[in-house]
């Protein structure tokens, strides 16, 4: 019994070990390389519409004084038909000029409804889609600037009946640190790993700052919701209808993607993962939800990976006598170092020092993250800030 017991003892190191090897493999490697394997040959097809149908843009805003007028003139030199695209935008507690500013630009096509309390953008969302007319809604920020084609290129594609969401490609301007450009490097990525999943079926969540959906399929979303960008497409994917991502449909974000300013923004995002997975259970079972898979390897064990990045450390410093096993401590320290580096010297922005630097930033805050959703302070508003940019989450 002793000698099973030490061996056990003695075995359970490597089994945790490789089964934390292999998670974190799959889930930044294999799952990306399988999903391009499966989307190999496909293509998405843009439907042809006679038609081009009434479509309302969304913003919801505070304090964006400044923002708000560009944005809106921007979206209204959209290459679509005038009379077919009207903007609504919600002011939600703004304590500027924000509404008052809006509402002097074309009053024929913009309307304003004011929120006299921050109470944050869901509510915004759910008071908009109550008085939206048309049959696309297109969602947006006030930070972010649409090509000229953008809106046309998301609503062709609602000429196919099974799609009931489209997200569209956010450009983000270059950064200037190791870690943001890391994190600018996993954005890529992201943007790659989510066109595959759309050729294959659908992809999970859109871009915030920029997708549209089908008017008729909103219900309203509950009121402290972090991720309006997943939870909405999420609850159409489970109707039987497809999330698209064309990435040819641009917009353009001024605000480089530096920790310092990231920060903010990750920890929500994360806490909203963190919300999505306990308040939706059923999203995990394959006879409620055909993206279930897709949903655990894309969002779900990226939430577990600082917990897999623990172990295979933790493991590899007790099995360090055998050379492998010391091998592959070695290798994980240097990445940890190079990553360190990275933090220290932002101006080093080779591949070696900026990938590892914004892997360990984004696992650092998905431990935030968790920590945020469980204080409850996601709960708490939203902050113009850290409104619905880039989520590679």
């Amino acid at each position: 019994m002793i000698a099973l017991a030490t061996t056990v003892s003695a075995f359970f190191p490597v089994l945790v070990f490789w089964v934390s090897g292999t998670v974190l493999a799959y889930t930044f490697v294999g799952y990306s390389a399988l999903m391009a394997m499966l989307a190999r040959g496909r293509t998405l097809r843009r439907g042809a519409s006679a038609t081009q149908p009434d479509v309302c843009a969304v913003i919801v805003a505070h304090n964006e004084e400044t923002r708000i007028g560009p944005r809106i003139e921007n979206l209204l030199a959209s290459d679509y038909p005038p009379g077919k695209l009207r903007i609504l935008v919600v002011s939600d507690g703004s304590t500027d000029g924000t509404a008052a500013h809006a509402a002097t630009i074309d009053p024929e096509r913009v309307t304003v409804l004011v929120q006299p309390f921050r109470i944050g953008k869901a509510v915004g969302l759910n008071t908009a889609l109550a008085q939206a007319n048309g049959e696309v809604i297109v969602f947006t920020d006030a930070r972010q600037r649409f090509a000229t084609d953008a809106i046309a290129r998301l609503v062709a594609h609602f000429a196919d009946p099974e799609i009931g969401a489209v997200s569209g490609d956010l450009e983000i301007d270059p950064a200037n640190s190791a870690a943001g450009t890391g994190v600018s490097g996993y954005w890529r990525f992201e943007k790659l790993l989510r066109t595959a999943e759309a050729r294959f079926d659908s992809c999970i969540g859109c871009t915030g700052a920029i997708y549209a959906i089908r008017r008729a399929l909103f219900t309203p979303i509950p009121t402290d919701t972090v991720l309006d960008d997943v939870l909405i497409p999420m609850r159409l994917a489970t109707a039987g209808y497809r999330v698209i991502h064309d990435p040819t449909a641009h917009a353009f974000d001024p605000q480089p993607l530096e920790p310092a300013a990231e920060s903010l923004r990750k920890r929500r995002t994360l806490a909203g993962n963190f919300q999505m997975f306990f308040r939706h259970p059923g999203w995990l079972l394959p006879w409620r939800n055909r993206l279930w898979w897709q949903l655990i390897s894309h969002k779900y064990l990226r939430l577990c990976a600082p917990i897999f990045l623990t172990l295979l450390l933790t493991t590899s410093l007790a099995l360090a006598a055998h050379p492998f096993y010391r091998a592959a401590l070695t290798l994980q320290l240097a990445f940890y170092l190079a990553a360190m580096l990275g933090f220290v010297f932002p101006a080093l922005h080779g591949r070696i020092f900026a990938l590892p630097a914004g892997f360990v930033f984004l696992n650092l805050m998905t431990l935030q993250g968790l920590w945020h959703y469980l204080t409850g302070a996601s709960e708490v508003g939203w902050k113009s800030a850290g409104a619905s940019g880039p989520t590679p989450k």
